[in-house]
């Protein structure tokens, strides 16, 4: 891979999201930042040098604030190299209290927004050297947690659009990973979730949005250029644990 590398990272306000940016832009990207909390995005990019980091407020739910998306970061930066599909909604109920409006939220951001960012970004990707997507999966699409009927399907899904999109576009020269992360220490995750998710997990902590930066960073770079359809699981051993 060389030349100008340029990144759209979405659900990039803050947690994970921010800490691929932060580790993308290190390592040389350009990176747009997109996310559906504009005013927040927007001061996450502004913590970096004017014209490496650009903040977009983006519905990863919308085809045309996806197309819109795109065609700014390409006018903005000259290419679009990689596709880090970040954004998710993490729901949870029982089957029984369920709602399809809930139900049906869940899939449109976990699953078809990576989808109609794969699509709006295809024809530059292809045009790329070196090109990469990532999706953020979950460890709930590698085992079934109870009460996580929407969510725990969404990313099943994605899981699936991951390996497709992986067969289907090898021989334009775009990989298509996946990232797994078990319990992050993120705003997803509120403080008593947390505090039981510790107690629980067998390295006795939650991950940082760090190391799960340092994962996509590896599936985009040069390094991992005979690695697609992979499947990285970074979650302190929760898949482990069995019951």
């Amino acid at each position: 891979m060389s030349g100008l590398r340029v990144a759209l990272v979405t659900g990039a306000a803050r947690g994970q999201g921010a800490a691929i940016v932060r580790r993308l832009h290190a390592d040389g990207f350009l990176v747009a930042a997109c996310d559906v909390l504009g005013d927040d995005v927007r001061e996450t990019a502004a913590q970096y040098d004017a014209g490496t980091v650009l903040a977009i407020p983006l519905d990863v739910t919308s085809a045309e604030e996806w197309d819109a998306a795109v065609t700014e970061v390409v006018g903005r930066f000259g290419a679009l190299t990689t596709l880090v599909n970040n954004a998710g909604v993490l729901h949870r109920a029982a089957i029984g209290d369920e709602t399809p409006t809930g139900f049906e939220n869940s899939w449109r951001v976990n699953c078809l927004g990576p989808f109609l960012g794969i699509r709006a970004a295809l024809d530059h990707l292809t045009a790329a050297d070196g090109a990469a997507v990532v999706n953020t999966c979950s460890t709930g699409a590698v085992r079934a947690f109870p009460n996580h009927a929407a969510y725990g399907s969404s990313k099943w899904a994605l899981r699936g659009l991951t390996q497709v999109a992986a067969a289907e576009l090898a021989p334009a020269g775009i990989r298509v990973n996946a990232v797994f992360p078990g319990p992050v220490q993120t705003p997803m995750l509120d403080d008593a979730t947390q505090a039981r998710l510790v107690a629980q997990a067998v390295s006795g902590r939650l991950g940082r949005p760090a190391e799960i930066a340092d994962a996509v960073a590896f599936l985009v770079s040069e390094q991992a250029s005979f690695i697609t359809g992979s499947e990285l699981v970074v979650d302190g051993g929760q898949t482990l644990q069995i019951g």
